[in-house]
């Protein structure tokens, strides 16, 4: 297959398949978003290096492939946005998509506005493609960064609604420029036209889709394959019926008729969410080759100064401020909102749509504000990407937003009040919890909910177990607590397994798998006998994590080992004491003479802010 020019195309289209491939090998092996091996491979391939990969090979077709490709990519997104994940998402998510989402549009346009003296319409072009974030590049910060999960499901979130939006916005305003129109009138008339058209057909295929994968027969030999194929022929019937409706209306029928899928009891889902993951790898390296490829160096030198200043606006001072004010009055601690601040790169939809918007500017003879939409895109991306996704894992450990994972199953009152003394410490704790009541008063309650039978393996999988340090069992049947502790040892051998016994004659049964265990009935009895015995002891233990507190740490810091604790003690805060030393599994109270050794853990026992210096100072890298 050649082009007019005698070009065969079958050399360039094998080598950005073959780079798609290794990109996202080496995205999994460094964990950095591919995005950033396929634009440094674009540009080298690009007119501006190497000259392999010339855009205008493609002829006139380019703009339909693009096209396609951006439909695959806004499908993709849309069928993971699952309802359900949206109702478990902590309140401040509906905010980043609505509140969070107008700050950046507006305050980008006006940066763009007034930073490169870009046209109002075209600036706010810019301004709707950089709202979206995207799963693409969230999801391997978030596997370098095991954040809490509230956290996860905030960026997450956003990511997937904000890829969706962004792109139908942007269509309405590409839609405006290119009528030479400007009025709230026409911006109405064009979303609701777009949008309406776009969402009839996306409800119409994705039904039709779901009628088929669910009630016809689709060959019971190679069932899942055609399941695959139907999908995907879905994807693209709905783009390409609604753009011929009506001009651009595709990309939201695409994404509602995601959005239908994703949300429906489909056969084979499995089988079509990796299929489709595969092909969406295809089209992303297509999309982000191509768009590296219309770069030209002389652009990103003609935003000069304006364009960083634009980048530094955009990711120092607009992003912060929308996570701020969405995230007013929840729990998020001032740590995670300067991470979910200042870890918001852009990647894949303002990459794919901008690359489609600039081969129809061309086409119209628009090309100045072609290669501006390019050039300022292409830099935004880019520079987010590389800082804030190569430096996450540094950004998250200077802000200690990485916490450990504790899974707590029963939310109810002794769940729910470990869970708060936990996150008050700084824990990720997730709760699993099968009554629907119980899990609605933890959500109102602020805590992360998995709703499922815990005794199930793979509802302690899809709630964390696997990446739990401590799982907790804490509901009021021990049977239950039985079975979680046994399937939680077997199958994810977290550090730590304890477990709630009701009736003191089962704790046998749980001692014998190696299971740490409270029982309720010898824990109230000790507690009474401490205050009998013990008040002034146990009115301070009841101010732990309030006023005074005790913490247990690992002793890492290098220049404490082969210390005394004499020593160590007239370097901690005032009033801070080392309580106890384990080291080989013994305790003890140490005298003044003892000596450190690495990997001894340390109690320290004092005031509340005193106690987490001083643990920062014993553990440095916690």
């Amino acid at each position: 297959m050649a082009t007019a020019e005698g070009v065969s195309l079958i050399p360039i289209v094998a080598a950005i398949i073959g780079i798609g491939v290794v990109s996202q090998i080496l995205s999994d092996r460094f964990q950095i978003p591919s995005v950033v091996f396929l634009i440094a491979a674009g540009i080298a391939l690009g007119p501006e290096m190497l000259g392999i990969v010339d855009p205008d090979v493609f002829g006139g077709a380019l703009s339909d492939i693009v096209g396609l490709s951006v439909a695959v990519i806004v499908f993709e997104g849309a069928f993971h946005l699952r309802i359900e994940k949206l109702r478990e998402a902590p309140a401040v998510t509906l905010r980043l998509v609505t509140v969070g989402a107008a700050i950046a549009l507006v305050g980008t346009a006006v940066a763009v506005h007034f930073l490169l003296g870009v046209e109002w319409l075209v600036s706010f072009l810019i301004g709707a493609l950089l709202v979206a974030t995207g799963p693409t590049v969230i999801a391997p910060i978030l596997e370098v960064v095991p954040a809490r999960d509230r956290v996860e499901a905030a960026l997450e979130t956003e990511g997937i609604v904000n890829d969706v939006t962004a792109a139908i916005l942007a269509v309405v305003i590409f839609e405006a420029i290119l009528a030479q129109e400007a009025g709230a009138s026409i911006f109405v008339a064009l979303f609701a036209e777009r949008l309406g058209i776009g969402m009839l057909v996306g409800v119409v295929v994705g039904a039709v889709v779901y009628y088929l994968l669910r009630y016809v027969d689709l060959s019971p030999g190679n069932a899942p394959q055609n399941a695959r194929l139907l999908v995907l022929a879905g994807a693209l019937v709905a783009y390409g019926a609604a753009d011929a409706i009506a001009t651009e209306a595709g990309i939201a029928a695409v994404a509602t008729a995601g959005v239908i899928l994703g949300n429906l009891d489909v056969p084979y889902e499995q089988d079509i969410e990796e299929f489709k993951g595969d092909i969406t790898l295809v089209v992303l390296s297509f999309v982000f080759i191509a768009l590296a490829a219309l770069l030209q160096f002389s652009t990103l030198i003609q935003l000069g100064l304006g364009g960083i200043l634009l980048v530094v606006v955009v990711a120092v001072v607009i992003r912060p401020l929308l996570v701020f004010v969405s995230c007013l009055g929840d729990r998020f601690s001032r740590g995670e909102k300067l991470f979910m601040s200042f870890v918001g790169p852009r990647g894949i939809i303002p990459a794919s749509v901008a690359t489609l918007f600039a081969i129809q500017l061309r086409a119209q003879g628009l090309t100045a504000a072609a290669d501006l939409l390019v050039g300022t895109v292409f830099l935004v991306i880019l520079m987010t990407v590389v800082f804030e996704g190569g430096f996450a894992r540094q950004i998250a450990e200077y802000l200690d937003v990485i916490p450990m994972r504790v899974l707590v199953i029963g939310g109810g009152k002794v769940g729910r009040t470990l869970a708060e003394r936990l996150e008050d410490r700084g824990e990720n704790v997730v709760l699993i919890e099968e009554d629907i009541e119980t899990v609605e008063t933890a959500r109102n309650a602020g805590f992360t909910v998995h709703h499922g039978d815990a005794t199930a393996t793979d509802v302690l999988r899809s709630a964390g177990a696997e990446k739990s340090k401590v799982v907790v069992a804490a509901t009021g049947d021990d049977d239950v607590n039985l079975l979680v502790a046994q399937l939680s040892n077997s199958k994810f051998a977290p550090e730590t397994i304890l477990a709630r016994v009701n009736n003191p004659s089962n704790v046998e049964a749980f001692e014998e798998l190696g299971v740490r265990t409270i029982s309720t009935t010898l824990a109230t009895a000790q507690a009474l006998d401490n205050y009998i015995e013990r008040p002034a002891m146990m009115n301070w233990m009841s101010e732990i994590g309030q006023s005074g507190d005790v913490q247990e740490v690992e002793l890492t810091a290098d220049e404490l080992i082969g210390m005394t604790i004499e020593e160590i003690t007239n370097q901690l805060p005032s009033g801070v004491l080392v309580a106890l030393v384990a080291r080989d599994g013994n305790a003890r109270v140490p005298p003044d003479d003892f000596t450190v050794e690495h990997g001894d853990r340390v109690t320290v026992i004092g005031e509340r802010a005193d106690v987490r210096e001083a643990m920062s100072f014993v553990h440095p890298d916690g």
